[in-house]
């Protein structure tokens, strides 16, 4: 069988944990509209019948200002080396950039194989995808691209074989029942940062922060959830429980 690591990288909001989350058919990573929504490398595992991949759900790249927008961007383009094959996401539905072209040129560059999967199609101008494949093409020849739509389901058989061509032979990372590397405890925590950052979109910025106090079933097999929101600004607090 075929088994290897593919990094998945791309600037922030290119789609990478949505793709992610449909190519292993459970929810993975948390998704929202805002920038910065994955902090952590999580792993996503899909193993089908002759082959596993395990995707690694990297921060999105961008153009640090912080101290931890550069930690979180150091850190996904660190697992950008340590992996089989680095797939690159584009979201060029409104235009290709060429600050986007240079960066998939400097991964091209490096030792580890590259594909390139360009995003959203199914909201791209039909006559587009061709042109962005046609400036990729000659950007960085040789490079596999597969333009792709997650929601719609497009292309990602085609995108998993691509992928798979570069993964060596060898015994599956994972067993067959594991989908991700993250603890329930971890996701449950996940999934109340991520249906902040949906509910309060405008009110609330990316800054807010889950800690898990408890996290156990009961004699009644329910589970008991306790954790902490933290909020950057005081008046973050009151947008979230209310003013009274």
């Amino acid at each position: 069988m075929k088994s290897g690591t593919v990094a998945v990288i791309g600037k922030a909001n290119a789609g990478k944990s949505t793709l992610i989350n449909v190519l292993v058919g459970e929810k993975i990573s948390i998704v929202s509209p805002k920038p910065q929504t994955t902090r952590d490398t999580v792993l996503g595992i899909l193993t089908e019948k002759d082959d596993q991949i395990v995707f690694l759900d990297t921060p999105g790249l961008y153009k640090a200002s912080s101290r931890l927008n550069g930690y979180m961007q150091k850190g996904g383009e660190t697992a950008a080396k340590d992996v089989d094959v680095v797939l690159y996401l584009i979201d060029a539905h409104e235009r290709l950039k060429e600050e986007e072209v240079q960066v998939v040129s400097r991964f091209a560059a490096g030792k580890t194989p590259l594909v390139v999967a360009i995003t959203k199609t199914d909201i791209m101008l039909k006559e587009r995808v061709p042109e962005v494949l046609a400036s990729l093409g000659e950007a960085v020849p040789g490079v596999d691209v597969v333009p792709v739509s997650a929601r719609k389901g497009r292309n990602l058989k085609e995108l998993k074989e691509v992928l798979l061509s570069y993964l060596p032979e060898g015994e599956a990372l994972y067993p067959d029942d594991v989908v991700s590397d993250k603890s329930e405890k971890f996701m449950c925590a996940e999934i109340m940062r991520e249906k902040i950052l949906l509910k309060y979109e405008k009110e609330i910025p990316h800054g807010v922060a889950i800690v898990m106090n408890r996290f156990e079933e009961d004699e009644n097999g329910v589970m008991q959830v306790d954790l902490d929101i933290v909020c950057e600004k005081q008046n973050h607090k009151a947008i979230l429980i209310g003013k009274r």
